[in-house]
């Protein structure tokens, strides 16, 4: 499904609940700037984080910006002003302690959450890792796939530069590569079916997921299966409206300033 189709602008917020994850702040590919534009147009209720909010593993690359303080200080400043901020930890976000304090968000990290959505359904609520191999999920692991994403990418800036190719809606080869071989890791959809499982055995309606970089919403394997997507790459997220109904909504048409708009990619 193409993620750029332009739709009419939907209802005025505020809206029940807006779910993100793989915001991946303080990495050199993600776009804080581009999630603020959305934040500050699509204010919520309720915020939920669905893991890999920050990714803070390299001191001797830092790469925190102005934007991704930005995006911290605008979720903290919803939370005091009253707004519900719940934040399930992801196998890229620190641990509490030892996230610095500028980083640190108005909420206990938890590693599951069960949602209550305003039609009675309930979701299970987790970062998405559960369905990686044991080895793919060790903290070795984790940090050197993070470190050789972060090494690509500075390569790739480099070679833009070099060639004097802006940063707009076109994947780069480097780009395009990476999320080739994401789709094809996630393929045959075996990620999708594990996380309804888990949904399944808890007695639930369905999952509401991060992890994979692939944006999803579909009921194909029996429950409710929904990725909100990430913004390193696909740039969306999922919103709950006050009847319960779930929308993904984004995708890379942002990038050509498309964000306040907010284009539906899919509901449910």
């Amino acid at each position: 499904m193409p993620f750029d189709r332009p739709f009419p602008p939907p209802p005025p917020a505020p809206l029940r609940t807006l779910f993100l994850s793989d915001l991946h702040l303080g990495a050199i590919g993600s776009r804080p700037d581009l999630l603020l534009d959305w934040l500050r147009a699509r204010r919520a209720e309720r915020y939920v984080l669905v893991g890999d909010i920050l990714d803070l593993w390299h001191p001797l690359l830092p790469h925190w910006t102005e934007a991704d303080q930005a995006v911290i200080d605008h979720l903290n400043a919803r939370a005091a002003q009253g707004a519900d901020l719940v934040y399930v930890r992801g196998n890229h976000d620190p641990a509490p302690e030892a996230a610095p304090l500028h980083a640190r968000l108005s909420a206990r990290p938890v590693d599951a959450h069960v949602h209550a959505a305003g039609d009675g359904r309930r979701f299970l609520v987790v970062h998405g890792d559960q369905a990686d191999s044991r080895l793919v999920r060790t903290h070795l692991a984790t940090r050197l796939g993070s470190l050789l994403h972060h090494l690509l990418l500075r390569l790739d800036r480099r070679l833009r530069r070099l060639r004097r190719q802006g940063s707009g809606e076109a994947r780069s080869v480097i780009e395009a590569a990476i999320t080739s071989l994401n789709a094809l890791a996630y393929s045959g959809r075996a990620h999708e079916r594990a996380m309804v499982a888990l949904a399944r055995q808890a007695g639930l309606d369905g999952v509401i997921c991060g992890h994979f970089h692939i944006a999803g919403l579909h009921d194909d394997h029996g429950l409710t299966y929904a990725n909100c997507g990430d913004w390193v790459d696909s740039f969306t997220l999922l919103e709950e409206s006050h009847d319960g109904r779930l929308t993904l909504r984004g995708g890379r048409s942002v990038l050509a300033g498309a964000a306040t708009q907010a284009p539906v990619l899919v509901q449910a």
